[in-house]
């Protein structure tokens, strides 16, 4: 007989926000909402999604999550720290315990030596602390980035939302 499959990281992810009373929102620029999609996909996600931002033009980074325009132009809108300020910046304006934020270059233009396609930027805020990672996934085509991204998020969620003490 077949063990039970494990939960997709979403549906992991979901449980434990709801589990804790806390939510959740993402900021998405390379993504344009995959990351949101793919955890409102899951059954009860309203328990624990507040909802998401696509931050597509570096203008609506400033504008709707208050990414400094100076850190932009310092750093490129693919940054470690314009995904940081994306991450902090949902999370302060929706008020939420965790914020996502995925920043990246899907291509098939866009990148240059310094800065190839491929190139993301994912990050977690919570109160304790910001994680980025920086992804180097090669030009796998659009779409293949897109999902790579989707799946360096959850998997970067899950990890902090189980290192992360749960609230008292």
């Amino acid at each position: 007989m077949a063990g039970k499959a494990k939960p997709s990281a979403g549906q992991q992810i979901i449980d434990l926000l709801a589990e804790r009373n806390q939510t959740l929102v993402t900021a998405e620029s390379c993504t344009g909402g995959m990351i949101a999609s793919t955890l409102t996909d899951v059954p009860g996600a309203s328990a624990a999604i507040y909802g998401g931002y696509i931050t597509y033009a570096n203008s609506a980074k400033s504008r709707m999550i208050q990414v400094q325009p100076r850190l932009i132009g310092d750093y490129g809108a693919v940054s470690n720290q314009v995904a940081r300020a994306m991450a902090d910046g949902a999370r302060n304006t929706a008020r939420v315990d965790f914020a996502v934020a995925a920043t990246g270059i899907a291509g098939p233009d866009g990148g240059t030596e310094k800065k190839p396609v491929g190139l993301v930027y994912v990050a977690v805020s919570s109160e304790l602390a910001t994680v980025v990672i920086e992804h180097r996934f090669g030009d796998l085509g659009r779409d293949g980035i897109r999902k790579a991204t989707v799946d360096a998020a959850l998997e970067l969620v899950l990890q902090v939302l189980t290192s992360d003490p749960p609230s008292p």
